[in-house]
């Protein structure tokens, strides 16, 4: 492997998803094919190791009772995996060690308990143990001694690489559980056949060959047996071992140093959108600190959930009166308020409905003092309706008008695909003010994916099911504005705290109309929605400035790696 090249571009390749973890990897990829250390004419070649494996097994078999398998030795072409350097030979885990061995051992003796939960997935982790008599687990249990090397062989355990050698064993031998293969390996690196294990290849062609159901499926023995496993010779072995060491321990510092910075980051942000949202109205540096945040959003914001707190602190930004200045001189929301509970009362006159009763706003009740000219107001007096959709359960039909449920809405965008449809007839029994129209807001009331707002931006004819609050603007009140309150972390709290029950929480009503929420004149309120749009789109630009950066720290990782990977080795090179 290139090590100055992969250092030399790290700082950029360490910012691709997974790209430390993707580099272990590919470190254990390259340490099977020969591509990691330098080979050596002077080694014994593996052919040579293996005539005296053959005579060991031999011995271990006749005099030791063990079981010998049946390995195939020869492997046609095709079914060889990727070529292996000169010296190398082709092999499989029944040919250079015991498959499944059984111990001999007394039956009041000390050993190893070894749970399939202590057993590590990651490489260069010693497993743990527990200290039984071994008479608990002598049966019905996988046996093992020190130096053996197993292998987890049922999902997901397999595929998280979960695989050890059994070192540090109490009296030198132990069991575990039935899900485990396990082989003896004779005259060779143990920790050599935990690498080939845990490499990305034998993983990623062992899965296919599972066997058994959904959530039980297993890594068959003659997957495990009978692989093609590159032997290299013993020297080379115990070379890549300790180089395999040697990266991964690159890859612990290269991990915290990532880590310390993501956290250096986290905390920059965290502190400087803190002070926004928890600014004291008197606190007279506060618009110099968030003209400052603002301004250097770029060197702030590094990864995408960044961003997504961004876009929340700007919502609160703009609900508490700090994201523009006041203007004295502006028609006060009191005015504004008087107008907008007249349309209400004339509205609810003329759709022969109740006006909602609302609690009186008090001074002890708002979360912050409003800013100059502003007041504080209840959601429902900014809404000629706040209702949902009928409470009867719709005729369904193969067409007709477009029935919208929860999982329609829920991107804050309305979604006609795979929607239900009703009858004409059924849609046109339905009061008037129960039917969404264009500038209207559709609210989540239900489930986990409550509090979430959608305008409607169509002319479309729906209706909707009753989990969907369905909420009718006053017509002088910027949409805008409305949009961004229902939205903001000030009205998500107030719904969070409202809900009722468990298994299906819920935003009732009434506590919906009761929201708090703070109103600024009619000409603030355009000057904030401007603002607030200006800042949002320069949200998506960086949110789209980080994707694409991350996209190139992937492709550059990935040629970086496949240089590694398709380069050849020394001796082939020379």
């Amino acid at each position: 492997m290139n090590a100055d090249r992969l250092l030399q571009h790290f700082e950029r390749i360490s910012e691709a998803p997974d790209a430390i973890e993707r580099l272990r990897r590919f470190i254990l990829d390259l340490a099977v094919r020969g591509k990691l250390v330098e080979q050596d004419h002077k080694d014994e070649p593996a052919s040579e190791l293996l005539k005296r494996i053959h005579a060991e097994m031999s011995r271990v078999v006749t005099t030791g009772g063990a079981r010998r398998g049946k390995p195939t030795v020869r492997f046609a072409p095709e079914d060889l995996p990727f070529p292996i350097p000169q010296g190398w030979q082709w092999s499989q885990l029944a040919e250079i060690g015991l498959i499944s061995p059984r111990n001999n051992a007394d039956g009041a003796s000390l050993a190893s308990f070894v749970p399939m939960t202590l057993i590590p997935a990651a490489y260069g982790i010693p497993h743990q143990h527990e200290v039984r008599p071994w008479s608990e687990f002598k049966t019905g249990y996988t046996h093992f001694a020190e130096g053996d090397v197993g292998l987890a062989k049922i999902t997901p355990c397999y595929e998280n690489g979960k695989s050890t050698v059994f070192r540090g064993l109490k009296n030198g031998f132990g069991a575990g559980t039935t899900e485990l293969h396990i082989v003896r390996p004779l005259l060779i690196n143990a920790d050599y056949v935990l690498l080939f294990l845990k490499c990305p290849h034998f993983i990623e062609s062992g899965i296919s060959r599972m066997t058994g159901t959904a959530g039980q499926k297993r890594v068959p023995t003659n997957y495990f047996a009978f692989s093609p496993f590159p032997l290299p010779p013993i020297p080379e072995q115990d070379r890549i071992v300790a180089k395999v060491d040697e990266l991964m321990a690159l890859c612990d510092e290269l991990e915290a140093a990532k880590s310390e910075r993501e956290q250096s980051r986290d905390r920059l942000v965290r502190a400087s959108l803190q002070r926004l949202n928890q600014a004291d109205d008197e606190d007279e540096s506060f618009g110099e600190h968030a003209d400052f945040t603002l301004n250097h959003v770029p060197r702030l914001t590094v990864r995408v959930d960044h961003i997504k707190q961004l876009r929340q602190t700007i919502l609160n930004l703009a609900v508490r009166g700090k994201l523009v200045p006041q203007d004295s001189t502006e028609e006060p929301a009191s005015a504004l308020h008087g107008r907008l509970i007249a349309e209400i009362g004339s509205f609810a006159a003329e759709s022969g409905i109740a006006t909602p009763r609302v609690n009186p706003v008090t001074e002890q009740a708002v979360p912050f003092a409003a800013p100059p000219g502003w007041i504080w107001a209840r959601l429902a007096s900014m809404f000629r309706v706040i209702t949902d959709g009928d409470h009867q359960p719709p005729p369904r039909s193969e067409s007709g008008v477009a029935f919208l449920t929860i999982g329609n809405v829920t991107t804050g965008h309305l979604d006609f695909s795979n929607c239900r449809f009703v009858t004409e007839d059924y849609f046109d029994a339905i009061a008037p003010h129960r039917r969404p129209t264009k500038g209207d807001f559709l609210y989540t009331v239900v489930g986990a994916t409550y509090g979430r707002p959608a305008l409607v931006e169509t002319d479309r004819p729906f209706c909707v099911q009753r989990h969907i609050g369905i909420l009718k603007p006053t017509s002088e009140i910027d949409l805008g504005y409305l949009h961004l309150l229902l939205s903001s972390p000030l009205i998500y709290g107030q719904a969070t705290r409202s809900l009722t029950g468990t298994a299906q929480p819920t935003i009732p009503l009434r506590p919906l109309r009761n929201f708090l929420a703070p109103l600024p004149p009619l000409a603030e309120q355009h000057r904030i929605v401007a603002k607030v749009d200006e800042l949002m789109a320069l949200c998506g630009r960086l949110e789209a400035r980080l994707i694409s950066t991350e996209a190139d720290s992937r492709r550059l990782l990935e040629a970086v790696l496949h240089e590694a990977l398709t380069a050849p080795t020394l001796a082939e090179a020379a």
